[in-house]
């Protein structure tokens, strides 16, 4: 087997006097889905904020591609990267949130191309040209000069994920990217993620969306107040469920 893209050991996280992360260890190999279902507050947005140091851990180590998120080791201990650092390889690690965030100022062409010119010095012609090819594959290719504002939420959710995909990440994030659909919203999201897991792309996704779950993860780990009680197959976490939490959290979903 492959080295895993992503590697954590033992990832604890508090705010204030709340544990959120409680010794969380997991790995990830290349080209594979990992699917984080769970309670709200189960502390699964927190852990996928960890992976790209959104959130810094208060103790534990976190490894994508080989090197550590946020920190170089010397002797033993860890030291945190200056913020520069931080940035670039935060770059390799892509990440799509539940609201979008998208420039409003930007059309969509631009907000597919911004990142490319301003941090990897891609050519403006060239991060065009990128763009282009990115929305025609998330279906968008005759939205190329409207703003986010004209565009529906599963579109604008669309171009984010376009956005994500400019920079040739080696892993990507996804932070519920349903939750703030309507309904009738959620498939064409939905569809576009599953066509990046037939492609290969090494993927995390917290979601609620159990049938997209079954479908498109290698892998799906269950957590329930901070810690991964269950992962598995999706055969083996939903159809054989071995932790009492488990079943009863899908014996409401299901």
């Amino acid at each position: 087997m492959s080295a895993p893209i992503v590697k954590a050991e033992e990832l604890w996280k508090s705010f204030g006097p709340t544990r959120v992360l409680r010794g969380v260890s997991f790995e990830l190999q290349p080209h594979e889905v990992l699917c984080i279902m769970g309670p709200s507050g189960s502390g699964k947005s927190t852990l996928l904020r960890c992976v790209n140091h959104l959130e810094r851990l208060d103790s534990g180590r976190l490894w994508v591609d080989g090197r550590l998120v946020g920190y170089r080791e010397e002797g033993g201990r860890l030291h945190e990267l200056k913020e520069q650092e931080v940035c670039k390889r935060r770059a390799e690690i892509g990440m799509v949130f539940q609201h979008f965030n998208l420039f409003p100022n930007m059309t969509v062409q631009e907000n597919v191309s911004h990142a490319p010119v301003k941090v990897k010095h891609v050519g403006e012609e060239e991060a065009r040209g990128l763009a282009r090819a990115l929305l025609d594959r998330v279906g968008l290719s005759d939205k190329l000069t409207a703003y986010p504002r004209q565009l529906s939420g599963g579109q604008q959710q669309r171009v984010a994920i376009a956005r994500a995909l400019a920079m040739q990440p080696k892993l990507i994030l996804f932070d519920e990217p349903t939750s703030a659909l309507d309904p009738e919203l959620v498939k064409e999201v939905l569809d576009v993620v599953r066509d990046l897991a037939r492609d290969g792309t090494s993927m995390i996704v917290v979601t609620h969306e159990l049938g997209f779950a079954r479908e498109a993860a290698d892998v799906i780990a269950f957590m329930d107040q901070g810690v991964i009680i269950e992962s598995g197959s999706p055969a083996e976490v939903i159809d054989r469920t071995q932790h009492p939490r488990t079943r009863e959290f899908l014996s409401r979903v299901l």
